[in-house]
């Protein structure tokens, strides 16, 4: 799953954070964080991993197909 920049703007909506809150909840630097959302790929792989695990801690899920991207909040998670 590729996190694309309209997914990384949507899961920090939802948490009501922004770029400064990301970056260091992902541990990266706020360019980065701005970077990605600007749509730039330097690096982004590594970045976007880290975004991702930072997003998922907090109970957002990235929603990414051929299709469509965002991301949703995740009130509950089911137990199997």
């Amino acid at each position: 799953m590729s996190l694309t920049p309209e997914a990384c703007r949507a899961g920090r909506a939802l948490l009501g954070w922004s770029m400064r809150d990301l970056a260091e909840r992902a541990g990266i630097s706020l360019g980065a964080v701005n970077r990605l959302e600007g749509g730039e790929t330097a690096s982004r792989e590594g970045t976007a991993a880290k975004i991702t695990a930072a997003l998922a801690v907090a109970g957002v899920d990235i929603v990414a197909g051929d299709d469509r991207t965002g991301a949703v909040l995740v009130y509950a998670r089911r137990r199997a």
